[in-house]
């Protein structure tokens, strides 16, 4: 990890740079460090996988915020703990887009998987689904489990998920068994051998001709699944939880899809986020502001007591500290909440209050009062 780069640093970027100008700048990366390109080059090769993975990671919203907060070791689960890999990678169709289609042999062993054309199991993969899932600040602050009910594609009960009413099948003739197919094929490097999936069987290297009369050949049927989600304290609204094969199940005996689970955080009558820091206004009276007070400030957990000192001004903000949310996915401990302090005045006075207020008036008039910084500029000066 200690040798690795910085993700900006490869694609040449800085880390303002919008999505426009990190898809630019791979596919230029891209075209450049091509192994077809550069044949027998093991330095092109290594500097193109590198390029792909820094567009895997600043690509995805959710893994560049983990880059920009922890750097690599913010990634150490975000690829199943064996690192970058070419499972991993989730942008084949911009390579398509940069080469024409498919791609040559020389990547049947790179990165660790086929990269020249999909297997038949991948071919056959189901389709991912997505759900969205609202949460309150308390879920979200110490997690939560919620058990959800999805309409999936499930194997087909009558034909064992093979599509097949007799369990026959005939090697496909166009591709003899092999779910892909060769051609050449002009790129801007020339002509290219390239590798994609056989039109007549969809990569699966074998026809049916007997099909199912329940699935009719497809080999999977719709159902309702109920899913346990898990759901890790210190998430944020639109990161998303990967439930990996929970999807729909593929055509045909094909591996599952997964699920995606889209986060939505729900309003909160009392607090505000700001990532892991909450805020919330709490209101005092004229004399707790200027004679000062112990108060109790509600938190996500319980409450805490708070002290108030005389002359507290409307606006003044306190810092409690370890009183926010967590970070997901690590140990740096809670956020903050800044309690701002609002003096409330009354709109309905008792005959008494009235004959005080007066008396307190005659004080006040012997005070010179003039206009000051704005509340923003102390908010600014209170951070720096």
């Amino acid at each position: 990890m200690a040798n690795k780069r910085d993700y900006y640093e490869v694609l040449g970027v800085d880390k303002n740079a919008d999505d426009s100008t990190i898809k630019k700048s791979y596919r230029k990366l891209a075209m450049q460090f091509h192994p077809d390109k550069n044949p027998d080059d093991k330095a092109a090769e290594e500097k193109f996988k590198e390029a792909c993975e820094a567009y895997e990671v600043l690509s995805d919203p959710e893994k560049r915020k983990l880059f920009d907060q922890y750097g690599h070791a913010g990634l150490d689960n975000a690829f199943g703990g064996h690192g970058f890999n070419w499972e991993n990678f989730t942008h084949q169709d911009d390579l398509n887009d940069i080469f024409g289609g498919g791609f040559s042999s020389i990547f049947e062993n790179f990165f660790g998987g086929g990269f020249g054309g999909r297997s038949k199991q991948q071919s056959n993969r189901g389709e991912d689904l997505q759900i969205e899932l609202s949460l309150s600040l308390k879920e979200i602050a110490v997690g939560t489990e919620k058990k959800i009910k999805i309409g999936v594609k499930d194997a087909c009960d009558k034909c064992s998920g093979s599509g097949s009413a007799d369990n026959k099948t005939d090697s496909c003739t166009q591709c003899r068994g092999a779910g892909q197919v060769r051609q050449n094929r002009q790129t801007l490097f020339g002509q290219m051998q390239t590798v994609s999936e056989c039109p007549s069987c969809r990569g699966e290297g074998k026809i049916i001709k007997n099909r199912c009369s329940k699935c009719y050949g497809e080999g999977r049927m719709g159902k309702v699944n109920e899913i346990n989600v898990k759901i890790p304290a210190g998430v944020e609204e639109g990161q998303y939880i990967r439930l990996r094969g929970q999807g729909n199940v593929g055509p045909r005996g094909g591996t599952r899809g997964d699920i995606l689970v889209l986060i939505h955080e729900k309003q909160d009558d009392q607090f505000e986020r700001d990532g892991r820091d909450l805020f919330i206004k709490y209101p005092i009276s004229f004399s707790q502001a200027a004679l000062g007070d112990e108060i109790i400030v509600p938190t996500l957990q319980s409450s805490v007591k708070m002290k108030i000192p005389a002359g507290t001004q409307n606006g003044r903000i306190f810092r409690l500290k370890g009183q926010g949310l967590p970070t997901l996915h690590s140990s740096y401990g809670n956020g903050d909440l800044l309690a701002e302090i609002v003096i409330i005045t009354p709109n309905r006075l008792s005959k008494e209050e009235t004959e005080l207020f007066n008396r307190l008036r005659e004080f006040d008039a012997k005070r010179e009062l003039k206009p000051g910084k704005s509340f923003v500029s102390k908010l600014k000066e209170y951070f720096t």
